[in-house]
């Protein structure tokens, strides 16, 4: 099923944060119907920084690719600002596609972005915006690649001008729209309120950020139909790794750390490695150099 065919069910779907074609294929084998590659997740992990814009263009279109290679999940892509102009847009949109991108998110914030749970963040103008988001929807080569647009005004312009700006973006033609950190339940829903009968809303659970964590139950009952938890599994991974080399530190031995972690049967068991090379021995030459 395509992810359009999905947000258009009566189901809230949860997209939970992917960063790597690893952490892909064990969201996938949990049975996610989608997967959301953060753009912050990457910077974390691949650089060691925050997410203030360091992510390059082609850092996340290998990633994507990578992925790609792993699983067949429908996958968001946070796009960014689309790393640039219009025209950037376009290429990005082009070049995220390509490698297999479902929906790709653009956000309004100017260059270079910041996570939008930090503060001092400023916006482009609306009309920038919404030419970025024509130039995408000219880009793509498939209507079933979802353009999904969002909004970092609410928290520098307030509630009245984000919601305008939402309003703005669907009528530019955007599959999704995205009002980033709302600060209380009845921002949420006056959120929700107000757009969900334009277009699918997406939104966006952070784990200490500014919007209070909610159940995707509770998000679909007020009206959103895309829920992405795109930073947690590299606070819990984060949380794991400390403990980890803390344990090792001081005992000089993984031993007490066992049980918190798959041993090398355990990894390879969950990474197929048996069918992979079984599926190898396939294409061995045999004897005379010829192919089995």
């Amino acid at each position: 099923m395509s992810l359009r065919s999905t947000l258009a069910s009566a189901e809230t779907t949860i997209a939970p944060g992917v960063y790597d074609a690893l952490t892909a294929s064990i969201a996938a084998e949990a049975g996610f119907e989608a997967l959301y590659l953060t753009g912050a997740g990457i910077a974390y992990t691949k650089l060691g920084r925050p997410d203030i814009g360091l992510v390059s263009m082609m850092e996340v279109a290998d990633t994507i690719a990578m992925i790609r290679d792993r699983v067949d999940t429908p996958l968001v892509v946070d796009g960014d600002t689309g790393f640039g102009n219009a025209l950037n847009v376009q290429r990005t949109i082009r070049l995220f596609e390509r490698m297999g991108a479902s929906a790709i998110q653009l956000e309004d914030q100017t260059t270079p972005k910041r996570c939008g749970h930090l503060t001092d963040k400023t916006v482009i103008s609306t009309g920038e915006m919404v030419g970025k988001i024509k130039a995408a929807l000219d880009a793509r080569q498939s209507s079933e690649t979802l353009i999904i647009a969002r909004t970092d005004a609410l928290a520098i312009e307030g509630m009245e001008a984000a919601i305008a700006r939402a309003e703005r973006y669907a009528e530019a033609g955007a599959d999704v729209l995205f009002v980033e950190a709302p600060k209380s339940s009845e921002q949420l829903s006056a959120i929700a309120g107000r757009l969900a009968s334009k277009r699918p809303l997406l939104a966006n659970m952070v784990e200490g950020g500014s919007t209070p964590i909610h159940a995707a139950a509770e998000l679909g009952a007020l009206g959103f139909k895309l829920v992405i938890f795109p930073g947690g599994i590299v606070r819990a991974l984060a949380f794991s790794a400390r403990a980890y080399y803390t344990s090792l530190a001081q005992a000089g031995s993984t031993k007490p750390f066992a049980d918190r972690m798959l041993d090398f049967t355990g990894l390879n068991a969950m990474l197929g490695t048996a069918d992979i090379l079984a599926n190898g021995a396939r294409y061995a030459a045999d004897d005379e150099g010829t192919r089995a």
